[in-house]
């Protein structure tokens, strides 16, 4: 039995050994160039196969699947599951691997002597259903994300590794992409080689039905509009629908200054079948809407600039400026998000300007639209234990699964309420500069320099409050630090009421809230009676110590009827409405598994619903924030 202890120990012992082997990245060249190519022709059952022939030595060698990417803002774990298949071979005899036994995203071979070339193929069977994650293929559309179709060798910075890839796409389908096309034959494109990081910065977009816009006709850095889309139909666009996206990159030029691209291609897939939202990139953007996306114009303004400027904003902010702690030599390396509220946060602020500025959004949507995200993130009771500054850390700590309790865990607010920072922050350079000095000042002067670069310029906080200052003198440390470290109460709400505004509830929906509640469809009394049902009747969201909450609500019920009648929106409404004449509990029949309940809940305040209203004598500073540059 001692013998058999000892030897388990030696094998743990050795476990760890190997473990520890993983290679440093050095700042080197990989010496050749990784041929890489992919099989997207499965699109039936949306499976990709790959395969990779990798210049090596004889001897050890570790091969890394991409665990950490910048967007995401944490590991990729699901796409470590759906990589299958593996088999590693060298002049036709098979090499076995093993898993690194601590870091499952290193796989381990030997090289035999005189092998100068790995072959590696393995599949990545891309989701099927929406519980498995993001559909990325679909009979009519596909995306091409390298970082889930390759593998890559341990010890070199990403940038020092070269590759070459091509692709097979289904017949007849067209495609776009940052990626320089060398050659097509038939379905197969061959690009240019590119570095690693290059690489996985530069998705695919390929359909059957396809178009391209030519967005900056003439100019020497060409912008692309490059849609597939479910049908054909879903690809026709009117002329203003066209001339705000041309706006759109003309209203950034004017606010930055500059451009870090020799080209940019908006990637937009039109579909209610691929469901990846979006993703920012250097020289493009991922755009997932749905194929109504210009045929319901007038009522999916919010989602233009939630997505469509806010990605393209992100090629000088996140992308080209970066913060420091998310500079890391390799895509297996931890990246830290303490900045998010300026990568992300500033994005959603720019985002929702230049929406406005560029007419894909009306200025009276992005008002009312603000107004929603002021209620939302003022009913945030969470921040009495989670600062905003916390929840950058949210997407490390909860890989953006579903939360039973928003309101009170809190998710990542640094998008919106980081939003509301940096309206905080413009309003204040507008007032104490006497309208003379704004934010555009400040996002020239940060995100607009070094015209034309590519690279990557890294940023810390101290150089954020260093650049304010540089624009209005003022104690921008202390500003920043007690809206990202305090505890309220409520959001930070200053730059509203700085702009001539405050915020306020009525009985009505302004048309943005309705357009919300239909895009998800959802009614939603979170104001009220503090909750939101689905088109079910089921409770998606209770708002902690909330009316709801305090009558033993939560996620999990469906509501079946209403103070004795089945359930529709407009019943609750009037429920509403009646108790706060009546003064009367509102009294609910909830189903929650195979159990039934009545429940009543003592709300008397009427309908609540969030809108913004004018200060007496306050300057509009909203109407010139929103004002197009000239």
């Amino acid at each position: 039995m001692k013998s058999i202890t000892i030897i388990a120990i030696a094998l743990c012992l050795s476990s760890l050994v190997r473990a520890q082997d993983v290679a440093r990245p050095l700042d080197r060249k990989y010496p050749g160039v990784i041929e890489l190519h992919v099989d997207a022709t499965n699109v039936g059952q949306k499976i990709y196969k790959v395969h990779e022939r990798i210049p090596v030595k004889s001897g050890p060698v570790t091969l890394l699947y991409p665990q950490w990417l910048l967007g995401a803002h944490a590991p990729s774990d699901s796409s470590l599951a759906q990589f299958a298949g593996l088999i590693l071979s060298a002049d036709q005899h098979r090499i076995e691997w093993q898993r690194d036994p601590l870091n499952m995203h290193a796989f381990h071979a030997t090289v035999p002597a005189g092998v100068a070339a790995l072959d590696a193929d393995f599949e990545f069977l891309s989701p099927l259903e929406g519980n498995q994650g993001a559909i990325l293929m679909t009979p009519e559309m596909l995306a091409v994300h390298w970082e889930a179709l390759l593998l890559y060798p341990a010890g070199f910075y990403a940038h020092g590794i070269m590759l070459q890839p091509t692709v097979t796409l289904p017949e007849n389908w067209q495609f776009a992409g940052a990626l320089e096309l060398v050659e097509r034959s038939g379905a197969r494109a061959r690009f240019k080689a590119v570095n690693l990081e290059e690489l996985i910065d530069s998705p695919l977009y390929a359909g059957k039905n396809f178009k391209r816009i030519d967005l900056d006709p003439g100019a020497k850095a060409p912008v692309f509009l490059n849609m597939v889309a479910d049908g054909p139909e879903n690809l026709h666009a009117t002329s203003q629908q066209i001339e705000a996206h041309r706006a759109l990159v003309q209203q950034a030029y004017k606010l930055f200054g500059s451009h870090h691209y020799d080209h940019y291609d908006f990637l937009m897939a039109l579909s209610d079948e691929f469901s990846f939202s979006g993703l920012e990139h250097h020289q493009s953007g991922e755009n997932g809407v749905r194929t109504s996306y210009f045929s319901d114009w007038d009522h999916q303004q919010s989602w233009r600039s939630n997505l469509v400027s806010h990605e393209f904003i992100h090629s000088w902010d996140g992308k080209f400026r970066r913060p420091a702690d998310q500079l890391t030599a390799n895509f297996n390396l931890p990246m830290q998000d303490s900045l998010l509220w300026v990568y992300e946060g500033a994005t959603s602020y720019w985002g929702h300007v230049l929406g406005a500025r560029s007419g894909l959004v009306q200025a009276s949507q992005m008002r009312e639209g603000l107004a929603a995200t002021a209620a939302l993130y003022d009913h945030r009771v969470g921040r009495s234990w989670r600062s905003l500054a916390d929840t950058t850390n949210e997407p490390i700590i909860n890989r953006r699964r579903p939360l039973g309790w928003m309101s009170f865990q809190r998710a990542e607010d640094y998008y919106s309420e980081g939003e509301l920072i940096w309206l905080d922050v413009d309003t204040k350079i507008r007032e104490l500069s006497g309208e003379k000095r704004s934010l555009d000042d400040w996002a020239r002067n940060f995100f607009g320099i070094e015209n034309g670069r590519h690279q990557p310029l890294g940023y810390t906080f101290k150089d954020v409050v260093t650049s304010l200052n540089a624009v209005q003198a003022y104690d921008w440390r202390a500003f920043l630090s007690e809206r990202l470290e305090g505890h309220g109460p409520g959001a930070p709400l200053a730059g509203i009421a700085r702009s001539g505004w405050k915020l306020t509830y009525t009985d009505t929906p302004t048309d943005f809230f309705k357009d919300v509640e239909a895009y998800r469809k959802v009614a939603d009394f979170y104001y009220s009676i503090g909750l939101t049902l689905d088109a079910t009747g089921r409770i998606v969201d209770v708002l902690w110590n909330g009316p709801a909450f305090k009558a033993g609500l939560s996620q999990g019920f469906t509501l079946i009827a209403i103070n004795g009648k089945a359930y529709k929106p407009e019943l609750m409404t009037a429920a509403i409405s009646a108790a706060k004449s009546d003064h009367r509990p509102i009294e609910l029949l909830l189903r929650q598994a195979e159990r039934y309940q009545t429940t009543r809940v003592d709300y008397q305040d009427g309908l609540k619903y969030p809108s913004l209203e004018r200060i007496d004598g306050a300057p509009d500073r909203l109407e010139t924030i929103f004002r197009p540059l000239p």
